[in-house]
């Protein structure tokens, strides 16, 4: 009898961990403007089954499981897909292009500003160090540059 539940269990667990990898890349999928397009084409994005599970997996904007996204920003398409206006201009594909556009405007003015602000804090001395530094008063000045 142990066996049986034993062999239950790991089954049970084997088909919970390909759910989530099947989930975990399906949702990452929503993040590419031209595979939405090629939903909306098809008639998946008007299916009450299809509008349900994307209901469902909203689940995933919870830090728990946002934490092994690779593509956050699908989780924004995920929101927009809520919208039924958004699904329907969709299978136009200039509305997947001028998407596609503008995340590729987004990543680059987000990397130029990344790098900007790592090359700030670089130059930054380490936070104790500035404490040391507030709370020590200024070196006295020399007689000669005050009589000036």
């Amino acid at each position: 009898m142990r066996n049986v539940t034993d062999g239950l269990m790991k089954s049970i667990e084997e088909q919970a961990r390909t759910r989530f990898q099947s989930e975990l890349e399906f949702i990452q999928c929503l993040a590419n403007p031209n595979y939405l397009n090629f939903l909306a084409q098809r008639g998946f994005l008007r299916e009450r089954p299809f509008i349900n599970y994307l209901k469902y997996l909203l689940y995933w904007k919870e830090p728990d499981y946002a934490k092994f996204l690779k593509y956050p920003h699908c989780l924004h398409m995920l929101e927009l897909l809520q919208y039924e206006h958004f699904r329907k201009e969709l299978v136009n594909a200039q509305c997947a292009k001028f998407i596609d556009e503008q995340q590729l405007l987004h990543w680059q003015h987000y990397s130029r500003k990344r790098t900007r602000l790592q090359q700030a804090l670089a130059e930054q001395p380490p936070p104790q160090q500035q404490q040391l530094q507030q709370q020590q008063p200024p070196p006295p000045q020399h007689a000669n540059a005050t009589a000036k």
